[in-house]
């Protein structure tokens, strides 16, 4: 396997008292694993800004794992930005993942009071201010954007975020392969080159599967969304058909060359583990 094939694994800082006192536990079998970095996302609106700081702390400070930050700036002003790149480059932070996130909800249309409004001006913020100090990451979406008007815009969208200087993409998560090829022979045929690394989501359950695929229009195919509603009340079985389907999805992405895996662990330790053990991928020493 190229040597600069990479895997990482997301968290989301927990919202619960009970997920607090889970999460170290997460974070320490995750990381056993050996990961290149955990990313951590970011609140709609902001709501959880403390929250990712936290919780990226934990990471580096418990396992020395690098730790990259999701940084969205909608309805955010440039010196609230500037304050928290500069608080981030302070802490050692080399990594970011540039998003334009969602709306705060008091917000209601796209002319929300902020300095920001698309994922580009961030891009290009962060370049300006910061140089080449940190890497940064953005979206892709090999199945359109569900706010996108058309995947022509949506493409653009993209090329826009990699013109301003992003070094590398993290794709939503997909369960159709043939979305992803075509993404990246679009982007062949636009000149892009960095990398694109698959967003995988491990199937867990039924409810939870319909409702990411359809929060961002990805598209489940209906053989797995009747297997998955079938088994919905057998859980160990459920997450035997799942996992035997994102495997299978990841061993075709391997095989064509695909530049890293980008795990959402949904803040559970076991079905990313379990994938990574089917793969042979970053297994302890």
């Amino acid at each position: 396997m190229d040597s600069s094939f990479g895997v990482s694994f997301e968290l989301f800082p927990p919202r619960t008292p009970e997920g607090v006192a889970k999460l170290p536990a997460v974070i320490g079998q995750l990381a056993a694993a050996r990961p290149d970095y955990f990313s951590i996302t970011y609140g709609a609106g902001g709501s959880n800004q403390e929250g990712t700081y936290e919780t990226m702390m934990t990471v580096v400070r418990q396992t020395g794992v690098e730790a990259a930050p999701h940084l969205t700036c909608v309805g955010s002003t440039r010196s609230h930005i500037a304050a928290l790149l500069d608080r981030y480059r302070e802490a050692g932070v080399k990594r970011i993942v540039a998003l334009r996130g969602d709306l705060p909800a008091t917000a209601m249309s796209p002319a929300a009071p902020g300095d920001f409004h698309y994922a580009n001006e961030l891009v290009s913020f962060i370049r300006a201010t910061h140089g080449d100090a940190f890497r940064i990451e953005v979206a892709a979406y090999p199945e359109m954007h569900p706010q996108a008007p058309n995947p022509g815009v949506d493409f653009e969208n993209f090329r826009r975020k990699v013109d301003a200087g992003a070094d590398g993409a993290l794709t939503q998560l997909f369960y159709n392969v043939e979305a992803y090829f075509d993404f990246m022979d679009r982007c062949a045929r636009a000149g892009i080159r960095i990398p694109v690394v698959p967003g995988i989501m491990p199937i867990t359950g039924f409810a939870n599967t319909v409702r990411f695929c359809t929060g961002c229009g990805a598209d489940l195919p209906r053989w797995v969304r009747l297997r998955l509603e079938e088994l919905q009340d057998d859980k160990a079985a459920l997450m035997d058909f799942g996992i035997g389907v994102v495997t299978r999805m990841c061993e075709t992405l391997l095989r064509n060359g695909v530049p890293g895996l980008h795990f959402y662990t949904v803040n559970q330790a076991e079905p990313t583990l379990r994938l990574c053990q089917n793969l042979k991928l970053c297994l302890p020493a």
